[in-house]
């Protein structure tokens, strides 16, 4: 199971970061790398991983959920892609985990509109497989994993390898793709942009530069 420590699964990357580094390329370079080990450590794992979504999952929190092989839901989530309205480019694999979740289509509009959605919209495209009450969240997530744990190990040891036979190639790809766009962008002017309007809460001026 792997859930956040706080109100939050996992806010994404720290912006403020990002504004202080001397080279923000560089510092995605770097954060990149430890990401993208994380996410195929979710995969390659033999065992089934569940995230148990217990607040906010924005950016990359995104990514980490869909790596997982199930998501279960407190009801007060909330949801947004947000790497693009600060000009930045989505990364551990979101554009290949999510798409596959939910379909390309509505994946288009969570790149393009960043909307912020809640839990039940979440289950309704199918980001999650199950939405309970708050309270109920660590029982449920743990009585799915204790079932889990009680059945046929072996056998899901074996389907999550058939699974990871038809995506590692693709994950792994795609990883490593969106970490060279993601270094490139982090030296253009929108993406400064965006990272500085961010911090000042102000809305961003892009230049497609």
């Amino acid at each position: 199971m792997i859930t956040g420590e706080g109100k939050a699964f996992c806010a994404g990357g720290d912006v403020a970061m990002f504004e202080s580094s001397p080279d923000t390329s560089e510092t995605l370079r770097q954060l990149t790398k430890l990401l993208n080990f994380t996410i195929t450590g979710i995969r390659r794992i033999s065992k089934p991983v569940i995230a148990m979504i217990n607040g906010t999952v924005a950016g990359v929190g995104v990514s980490i959920a869909a790596a997982c092989d199930l998501r279960i839901c407190a009801s007060s989530a909330k949801f947004r892609q947000a790497y693009t309205s600060i000009g930045l480019v989505p990364d551990g694999a979101w554009t290949l985990l999510v798409p596959l979740l939910i379909g390309f289509n509505k994946a288009s509009e969570l790149v393009y509109m960043d909307p912020v959605f809640d839990a039940k919209e979440a289950l309704e495209m199918g980001l999650v497989n199950k939405v309970v009450d708050d309270s109920e969240l660590e029982k449920t997530t743990r009585d799915i994993a204790l079932k889990i744990a009680q059945g046929p190990t072996l056998s899901y040891s074996i389907v999550k390898e058939n699974f990871n036979n038809a995506l590692l190639a693709l994950l792994e790809r795609q990883l490593e793709l969106e970490r060279r766009g993601l270094i490139w962008i982090g030296k253009t002017s929108d993406a400064k942009e965006g990272i500085s309007s961010f911090i000042g809460k102000r809305k961003p001026s892009f230049k497609g530069q």
